[in-house]
């Protein structure tokens, strides 16, 4: 219902101008609509993190985001719904765009096409749009399975952030390398043209130490769920937004 009453504008809204829908993207090699999903993450404004509900939108017509709206859960603010919607002069890559970009990505799309011609299935699973201060990072797990039929297994982690796209085979590894640490780079797969350079920036003593404390925190939160520690996964799912922002910030 908001993806057209959102209009406040009565010429606006009866010549149709400004209609939203629900994005879309790739999913076992099909395009289909993006359903809700959760995160734990401090709002902007706010104080302490709260576990929400978001959903972005898209204009009716094109791929680029125009906004999100976050579904509260937390102690009085249960129930209720905030949107943040992105000035129209600001490019805003929407989830289908990131799925684009990914395909246009020369090590990614010739490693997952190399996977399928292998007998694998490639699944690329949920794109999720993360809000981080004032940018997105997107996450995207990348699954594998036999042709025989066994359960699907996580191969990859594409992470994109700003301009950059990677993918590595954990989320710790893809952080690392969206932010710049110069260990990533050897990581890397080796440049197309054999003319061709690439440079990573060098990281501050604070920054690399960040990142550290990053990935212990996804790694403590990893054990915790994988525990049952509800509390304590939640705890470390703060820390790790925390020190996210901080790098944004840095970066």
């Amino acid at each position: 219902m908001y993806r057209t009453y959102h209009m406040g504008d009565p010429e606006v809204f009866y010549n149709g101008e400004d209609l939203w829908r629900f994005p879309t993207q790739v999913y076992e090699g099909e395009q289909v609509r993006m359903e809700p999903y959760y995160l734990i993450m401090k709002l902007l404004g706010e104080e302490t993190e709260e576990f929400i509900q978001i959903l972005p939108f898209t204009p009716i017509n094109k791929d680029n985001m125009v906004a999100w709206m976050a579904g509260r859960s937390d102690d009085d603010h249960y129930g209720n719904l905030l949107l943040y919607e992105f000035p129209k002069q600001q490019l805003v890559y929407g989830p289908n765009q990131i799925e684009a970009r990914i395909d246009q990505t020369p090590e990614i799309s010739q490693q997952l096409t190399l996977w399928s011609q292998e007998g694998s299935r490639v699944i690329r699973g949920d794109l999720l749009v993360i809000p981080i201060e004032q940018s997105l990072l997107y996450v995207e797990p990348v699954y594998l399975r036999a042709e025989q039929g066994e359960l699907p297994e996580l191969g990859r982690v594409i992470v994109a952030h700003d301009n950059d796209i990677v993918m590595r085979e954990t989320l710790e590894a893809a952080l690392t390398a969206i932010f710049g640490d110069s260990t990533a780079a050897a990581e890397a797969p080796p440049a197309a043209s054999p003319d061709a350079t690439a440079t990573t920036p060098a990281l501050s003593a604070e920054q690399a130490e960040r990142i550290q404390d990053a990935l212990d925190a996804y790694e403590t939160g990893r054990q915790a769920l994988s525990n049952g520690d509800w509390e304590a996964y939640g705890q470390a799912q703060q820390e790790l937004e925390r020190l996210l922002n901080e790098l944004n910030e840095s970066d």
